[in-house]
């Protein structure tokens, strides 16, 4: 059976509560940006690019029997691993349900006052793209 958003938010808590430092959890974060899907080369264009970010993120989508399925990648290893992170949270979700998170999950494991100004405002960025393609995709339009 399927987890639910609040299950995988709560095991992503659980995880990061494993490390004591964040520079281990830093490590952790580089990790899960390793396991993300190639992304593919023609994708990176500007049409996929995260504005607000200092380094360079891609995001795109498809959408398939009503969920949206994220793939992304980043030039800095860091924020590979945030992007990863969004992914494994919120890909395969129904757009309603993306819409209707809080994306506290970022605050309750620490990551958005462990980040410098510069990352998290990409991390809002990232956020912010994430909702938007649940938004286009809620209201009925299909343009992913």
């Amino acid at each position: 059976m399927e987890k639910t958003l609040q299950e995988v938010e709560n095991e992503v808590v659980d995880e990061f509560s494993m490390f004591d430092e964040w520079l281990d959890r830093y490590e952790y974060l580089i990790e899960l940006g390793k396991s993300l899907k190639d992304y593919p080369e023609a994708d990176k264009t500007d049409e996929h690019l995260i504005k607000g970010c200092q380094s360079r993120v891609w995001l795109d989508y498809k959408v398939e029997d009503g969920r949206i399925f994220f793939n992304a990648d980043s030039d800095a290893i860091i924020t590979k691993g945030i992007i990863s992170l969004l992914i494994r949270i919120y890909s395969g979700r129904k757009p309603e349900e993306i819409l209707s998170s809080d994306f506290s999950v970022v605050d309750r494991i620490g990551l958005r006052e462990n980040l410098s100004p510069t990352r998290a405002n990409g991390l809002v960025s990232m956020i912010g793209r994430i909702r938007e393609a649940a938004a286009e995709h809620a209201s009925g339009q299909n343009n992913g």
